[in-house]
């Protein structure tokens, strides 16, 4: 929501679609916090998730002219690119992944130390245990844990985001509840998804 010294995203949006690179700045420091944070959830490596929240905002810059927010809030359409951005960056890994090992030998595909170091970083491993307890659910109710509970859109948000209506989000959110219930017994509440505002 805007005020009267700070306007709301759709009137920023506006703004930058005519080229107001200012507004699209304001833009960026209201929702890059939670584009990464939620990318990092997704990812569980801080590094990852800063450059494809870069890539997130140097998408939405490109395509600032041709994109209307329908919402008082940018933030359900950004996690919506966020997610198309992290499935197409994981595509063209697995794609240069089975090129190299075509052409290397096993061992040149180790990792390097780099890796080693970024892997035992504590929240990192942390956050690899909860994400590993959410990729067991079907992938239309991971969708809804990781922006309604990790996010924290509330479930309309959601349903923006992931084009579907707030009645499929509400379902998808109680199946993927119980199935987390069912699987995590007493942790639980470390990875179920909160109520939606």
């Amino acid at each position: 929501m805007g005020t009267p010294e700070q306007p709301g995203d759709r009137e920023l949006w506006r703004l930058a679609g005519d080229g107001d690179s200012a507004a699209f700045g304001q833009l960026f420091d209201r929702h890059a916090s939670a584009v990464y944070n939620h990318l990092f959830r997704r990812t569980a490596s801080w590094s990852e998730a800063e450059d494809l929240t870069s890539a997130v905002f140097l998408q939405a810059w490109r395509g600032r002219a041709r994109v209307v927010i329908d919402r008082e809030s940018a933030l359900p359409w950004l996690l919506g690119v966020a997610n198309h951005v992290l499935n197409n960056s994981r595509r063209a890994s697995r794609r240069y992944r089975a090129a190299l090992a075509r052409v290397l030998p096993p061992d040149a595909l180790a990792s390097d130390h780099a890796d080693a170091v970024a892997a035992a970083v504590d929240s990192e491993r942390r956050m690899a245990e909860l994400r590993r307890a959410v990729a067991e659910l079907p992938r239309h109710e991971r969708e809804v844990v990781e922006l309604c509970a990790w996010s924290g859109l509330d479930q309309k948000g959601a349903a923006v985001a992931l084009g579907v209506s707030v009645g499929t989000v509400k379902s998808r959110m109680h199946r993927a509840r119980r199935r987390l219930e069912a699987r995590l017994g007493d942790d639980r509440d470390r990875v179920r998804p909160q109520e939606a505002r």
